[in-house]
């Protein structure tokens, strides 16, 4: 295959190839709108939340969490030790009323 090499970069040795796959796909996909938004400069007074957490919203949590910012997932409440897990300050279960209206208009 020929490609531009603008488009090619290389990864790293010490990143085994199973772990690089997400974080050239799911990474890029999650990292380019935290970065648009201005999470990356945001540090931990910028309040993200993450709506869904499957495979992107999992990214996302670590990439805000890198980047400094606080961070909440939205999401069903089977999530909720998974995503706290993954670093998320606050967890809001989607299916509970209150608490969704308890944080609208809370996040950057």
């Amino acid at each position: 295959i020929t490609v531009r090499e603008e488009f090619v970069l290389s990864i790293p040795d010490k990143i085994p190839l199973e772990k690089a796959g997400p974080l050239l796909c799911a990474g890029i996909t999650m990292y380019s709108p935290l970065r648009h938004y201005g999470a990356k400069a945001g540090g931990k007074d910028f309040k993200t939340a993450i709506v869904g957490f499957g495979g992107l919203g999992h990214m996302a949590v670590k990439l805000a969490k890198a980047m400094g910012n606080g961070v909440a997932v939205v999401s069903r409440g089977t999530k909720e030790e998974a995503a706290r897990e993954c670093g998320a300050d606050v967890f809001i279960n989607s299916k509970d009323a209150k608490q969704m209206e308890a944080n609208a208009c809370k996040f950057d």
